[in-house]
């Protein structure tokens, strides 16, 4: 009796050992696709800030470990700089990326669509607050270090939000569903193969 409760345990834990491999071979293409994604999307034409990059940041947060959650925006972003060139905004560029895989980590423990949403929104604002007061606090600014040319560097800049909240939650519907419809795709053809 003993033996075979064992025998059955240790055939769970196999069965489920096999899923966590191919679990985790999902997510590692899942990953690699996700990465060309935000590499690509900021090479070809778009319109400015129309990108999956925070989307990618949020996504990572609640579907991937967190060294690489954080870590995936930030190599779409390095990888497409190479290319498009390097400059003076990085810093508050990549930063307002890594506060947006925070917010993907925080959501991490609440999926529902609604919190999902908020992220993505809030993920926009951080964006728009953090490389808006770079552009004002660079060095040779184009606006005056004073609190009416920082209002002034906010307000130009909202054209430039409102694409980057379309974006935003454009490629996070779309990363979000793409992902959990296939996750259901791989359950049910596991489920498929062990009846």
């Amino acid at each position: 009796m003993k033996v075979g409760a064992f025998c059955c345990l240790a055939g769970t834990a196999t069965f489920n050992l096999n899923i966590m491999r191919e679990d985790c071979m999902q997510r590692t293409i899942f990953a690699v696709i996700v990465l060309f994604l935000g590499v690509f999307s900021r090479l070809l034409p778009h319109p400015p800030n129309f990108t999956p990059i925070a989307a990618i940041a949020l996504f990572g947060g609640v579907y991937f470990d967190k060294r690489y959650a954080l870590i995936l925006p930030l190599a779409a972003m390095f990888l497409s700089d190479i290319y498009l060139g390097f400059h003076d905004l990085m810093p508050w560029v990549y930063s307002s990326f890594l506060l947006s895989g925070l917010i993907g980590l925080w959501l991490k423990h609440h999926r529902r669509p609604s919190f999902i949403l908020g992220g993505a929104l809030a993920s926009s604002a951080v964006f728009f607050l953090v490389t808006n007061f770079g552009v004002w606090a660079l060095p040779q600014p184009a606006y005056p270090h004073t609190l009416a040319g920082l209002a002034e560097c906010y307000v130009v800049a909202i054209p430039f939000l409102r694409t980057e909240v379309l974006g935003t939650l454009a490629y996070t519907g779309i990363l979000f569903l793409l992902y959990e419809a296939m996750v259901r795709v791989f359950v049910a053809r596991k489920e498929g193969a062990n009846i």
